[in-house]
């Protein structure tokens, strides 16, 4: 895949806080000067994180290479096994944001399917490019799953996602997908602001009397963290 920086790529800046600062930093967001509403319902997201047997989309972060992938299956709804969706690459190169996404029309998943035959209903539906991406990184390391809110500034230019009621589900060395036992929930949330490279500034303006600090906050990489208790 080409790894070239897009014209159309974005910028995030994510926040992670404790959940108890949860409804202030949502009256933060109601009161602002910017105005920003409500601009999607509420909704479940769901996701598969797979990774190389070595660890790399989890490695590359944690030493901050300049440019990362993240490969991930995602799925919207109440369901926690697999339904209809896509296959998200999301590629990071400084502070540049992009997504490469193919979707599943059908859930690659069965009753009582290994993760071998997750994989081989979600390759029957993906093009060549995508199919590489899988088999560079073909281990299923977690299942997270979070509640999210969508908001919007009045000259639409800054986009906002909270997500709370973060949960992860362990799936290194099982052979089917583990959706019964999650780890002790987090007791924290994530914000993320989103918007073109060329308003930078402005969003600038907008986080900067955020009562919360900024911070590395890869959902990937902090729920394997936790799952594995450091």
């Amino acid at each position: 895949m080409n790894h070239k920086v897009p014209l159309d790529t974005r910028n995030e800046i994510k926040f992670i806080a404790s959940s108890q600062d949860y409804h202030y930093l949502l009256k933060w967001i109601r009161l602002h000067p910017a105005g920003f509403y409500t601009v999607y319902p509420d909704r479940k997201v769901n996701n598969i994180y797979f990774d190389s047997h070595e660890y790399t989309a989890y490695a590359d972060n944690l030493t901050g290479v300049s440019f990362r992938t993240k490969v991930r299956y995602r799925w919207y709804g109440p369901s926690l096994t697999p339904a209809a969706g896509a296959l998200e690459i999301k590629c990071k190169r400084n502070l540049f944001v992009w997504k490469h996404i193919f979707q599943a029309s059908k859930a690659p998943y069965c009753p009582l399917a290994n993760w071998a035959k997750v994989r081989q209903l979600l390759n029957s539906q993906l093009p060549f490019e995508a199919k590489k991406w899988l088999e560079e990184n073909p281990l299923p390391v977690l299942i997270n799953r979070y509640n999210r809110k969508y908001f919007l500034s009045q000259d639409g230019k800054v986009r906002v996602t909270i997500d709370n009621k973060l949960a992860f589900f362990d799936q290194r060395f099982r052979p089917t997908p583990n959706i019964k036992h999650s780890a002790n929930n987090p007791d924290f949330f994530v914000v993320e602001f989103k918007f073109d490279r060329n308003d930078r500034e402005l969003a600038s303006q907008y986080i900067q009397t955020i009562p919360i600090r900024i911070s590395k906050s890869s959902k990937y990489c902090n729920g394997l963290r936790f799952l594995s208790g450091n």
